[in-house]
Formats: C-alpha cells, structure tokens, sequence
C-alpha cells in the first residue's frame, strides 16, 4: 500500500528547498565559523579535571578568588575539552554538526505541524539569518542548540497526543543541565506547556513532571548547589549591566539587526497561525528574554520557526508533495564534503585568539607571572596553562571583581579597573582596543610584544 504524502513528509523533513536551505546555511556557517568568548574557559576546566581527577575548587586557572563556585556544567567542559584535543577543527566540526542537527529538527517540527516544504525552507532561512552569531560563533551554547529543537519536538508531539512519553522531558533537562546554563530556557518553556496545555488533561502526571523536571536541574556534581549557581548566572555584573554576553539587542549591529528583523518576521507570522495557548505563552516570554539579552534570540527565533512555516504554507496554499529519498542522502554528501573542504583551509583561523605564537609570546615575558588579559585570548591563554587574572565564568568570582574586569575590558581609566592595573605585572590588550588606552598611557608599563594584533605590555621595573 502506498504511504500517504503527510506519512511520507514525516519521515523525510528535508524535500527540494528545505534541503537547499539547510545545505546553504551549513556552508555559509562553515565559511565564517570561528570560536569566539565563553568556549575555552570551559577546555582549560575540563583539561584540569581530567588532569587531576577530581572537580577543582573554583576555578584553578584564575588569581582572583573563586572557592566555593559550584561547577553546575562540568559534562559539558569534558566534552569540549575532549573536542578540542585535535585542535580547534574539533570545536568547530561539533559546531557545525550541532547545527545540522538542530536545522533538521526544526524542520521535522515544522512538517509535522502540516508545513509545506517551500514554507519550511523560508522558515528556516529566517531562523539562519537572525542566529547567525549562535549558529556561526562557536560558544559553550552549541550543546542547547540540538537539545531546544529536541525538547520542542516532545512537547508537541504530547500535545497533539497526551502520553507517558512526555517522561522523556525529564531526561532532557537532566542532561542539558550538565551541558549548559541555557536548560533554564528549556525548563520555562516544559512549565509553559504543562500549566497551559497538560494540566487540565492529566493533572496528577504533570504536576509530578513538572516536579520532576525542576528537580533534575539538580541532577549534577554540586546537586544543592545549583541554585546558588543558577543564582550567580542571572546575577552577574555582566548580566545587571547589560553588557558583553547579556547585551540587549543593538540596531546598530548588524547581526543585532538581522535578529530583530527576523524575530519581528517570526514572531507575527507565528502568532498569526493561532498556535495552541501554551505556544503563545512561550513566546511572549522568549520574547521579553529577547528584549532584555540578544543571546536569548536563538531559541526564540526556534520556538516560532514551525508555526511560522504553518502560517506560510496557508498563505501560499502550496500542496504538499512526496519527498525523494534521494533529497537528504545528498544534501548529507554536500554538507559533509562542503563543510570537511572549508575547514581544512581555514584551520589556521578557526581560533584567531589562540595564535600560538601570541601565546608564546605571553609565556615569555609572563614567566610566571599571573596575566591580566582582554577577552576573548585570555580563555586560549588559560586553556594553555598561563595563569590569568580572571575571565569566563565571570559569576564564579566576587562581585567586585566582576565589576573591576568589565571595567577594565570596556576601557574604563578609572574607578574599579584601577585596582587591577595597579596589581598587574603583564597585560595583554588588543591593539587598538578599548582595553589598550588606558594601558598605553599608564607610564608604569612598556609594550613587551606585539602579535597578532594583540600587544603584551610588561610593567616597567
């Protein structure tokens, strides 16, 4: 018996230009990838947990006092230490695997909502453009990026049918968790739908799956300690100012622009194709995040992707056709040949902040010395064993010293970065950078170096 078209389109999401989509933003994202802040703190603390068997107090490679951080995402810092033992090129091919592997899923939400395939592809396209700095900027992130569309795929399928299988939740905040921080985003959109969708049908099981689910962010080394640690992350100077990683969403950037363009786009389109209430709830609160921090943007953009592609495919009443076997396998070949091609010629770039000789460099006017460096070298410094300052996690140091390091990376000549200046031996700035004036015209030190375009500055005795 022949399967239907809607069976069919199921099984193989990825038809005629929902697969160009995916193929085309693969390469483009394997053309300009590159591994930026928030990644290398996290290789230097799995390195030194696998060195010394045991989970550090604090954070080992940092001066500036740490004890007693609880270290929620330890999985992860494994896993990427491991990652990166090959070089950069490890990073950055996960990178682009996870990004494969998300833009497959939201395509197979999309078409299981009833999606057409010209929608999906246009869908997606949107979410590409306004996550570009999460899709083709390798940070600690990239594991919530599969493991979003993955929770999304559950959540709709139980809401079509109500099951046990919305146990598997469950699981997917416990091993988020040990990955990364943005398992909050998960939790509030899993409390979203069993407040607004399940529990009127099924009360007793989805209270204790909510339970259930909040309790497994707690399923980690330092257990208790996760709140304090989730405490810390949405408390950080960083995050209260609004700036470096919780920056609010800037016209004037261009990658800032593409997501808001995009996430209006999304977001209308969405909400025009009357989604169940618990999606709308969602995304009313993805939204204000959005609002608030531009990092949240991703999972916004990927919460709308499905019925946003819903709403297209009524406006363009485009019929959904089968899809050829052929259509994935070689969209598969493209990317992998594609992708494997350009990061063999950009394997010197992929990490421009760990050019080894600048780290040389480093190590040999440091001596051993403790560095004060600018982000985002001073994570490749720490991976490579140089005692810093402080850096990434910025909410596993005092609040004071998180206000003394901003200060000194935005450029700030005076009030808290002062401190750090007068206790440094050797800094490391970009040339040209905020970070550089106030450094270049304090008498006390005398450029050691320069590489790179990063200048190493040596106190002057």
């Amino acid at each position: 018996m022949r399967r239907s078209s809607a069976s069919v389109s199921a099984a193989w999401p990825l038809e005629r230009w929902s697969a160009v989509a995916v193929v085309a933003a693969l390469l483009f994202c394997a053309l300009f990838v590159s591994i930026g802040a928030d990644t290398y703190w996290a290789v230097a603390l799995g390195r030194d947990i696998v060195g010394r068997g045991s989970i550090p107090d604090g954070v080992p490679f940092a001066a500036a006092l740490s004890s007693g951080w609880p270290n929620v995402p330890v999985l992860g810092e494994l896993v990427l230490a491991g990652l990166a033992a090959p070089g950069p090129v490890g990073i950055v091919a996960a990178q682009l695997f996870l990004d494969a592997t998300a833009l497959v899923l939201l395509a197979v939400g999309a078409r299981r909502s009833g999606a057409s395939d010209g929608a999906t592809a246009v869908s997606l396209t949107l979410v590409v453009l306004g996550a570009l700095p999460a899709l083709a900027a390798v940070k600690m992130q990239l594991f919530s990026l599969a493991l979003f569309p993955i929770l999304l795929l559950l959540l709709r399928a139980d809401h079509r049918h109500p099951s046990r299988r919305v146990w598997w939740v469950v699981l997917v905040v416990a091993v988020w968790g040990n990955l990364h921080g943005a398992v909050l985003m998960g939790v509030a959109v899993i409390g979203a739908y069993l407040l607004f969708s399940r529990l009127r049908r099924r009360p007793v099981e989805t209270l204790a799956v909510g339970i259930a689910s909040v309790l497994a962010l707690g399923a980690n080394p330092t257990l208790f300690g996760t709140v304090h640690y989730y405490a810390g992350v949405l408390g950080n100077e960083a995050a209260r100012r609004g700036t470096e990683l919780w920056a609010r969403p800037n016209p004037n950037n261009l990658f800032d622009l593409l997501l808001i363009v995009a996430g209006v786009a999304l977001v209308v389109l969405a909400l025009g194709s009357r989604p169940p209430l618990w999606e709308i709830v969602a995304i009313l609160g993805l939204l204000v995040g959005t609002v608030t921090s531009a990092r949240h943007g991703v999972w916004l953009l990927m919460l709308c992707a499905a019925p946003a592609a819903v709403r297209l495919t009524r406006r363009s009443r485009e019929p959904v056709g089968e899809t050829s076997r052929a259509i994935p396998v070689v969209a598969g070949l493209v990317v992998l040949v594609g992708c494997a091609g350009l990061l063999w010629s950009r394997q010197d770039g992929l990490n421009p902040s760990g050019n080894p000789e600048l780290v040389s460099a480093v190590k040999a006017v440091a001596q051993e010395r403790v560095v004060l460096a600018d982000e985002p070298v001073v994570e490749s410094l720490a991976a490579e064993g140089v005692r810093i300052w402080m850096s990434n996690p910025i909410d596993a140091f005092d609040r004071a010293d998180q206000a003394a390091y901003l200060d000194f990376v935005s450029g700030s000549s005076t009030g808290n970065s002062q401190p750090l200046l007068n206790a440094a031996e050797v800094v490391v700035v970009r040339t040209g950078g905020p970070a550089d004036g106030p450094v270049s015209t304090d008498s006390r030190f005398a450029p050691a170096r320069s590489v790179a375009g990063w200048t190493v500055y040596s106190r002057v005795r």
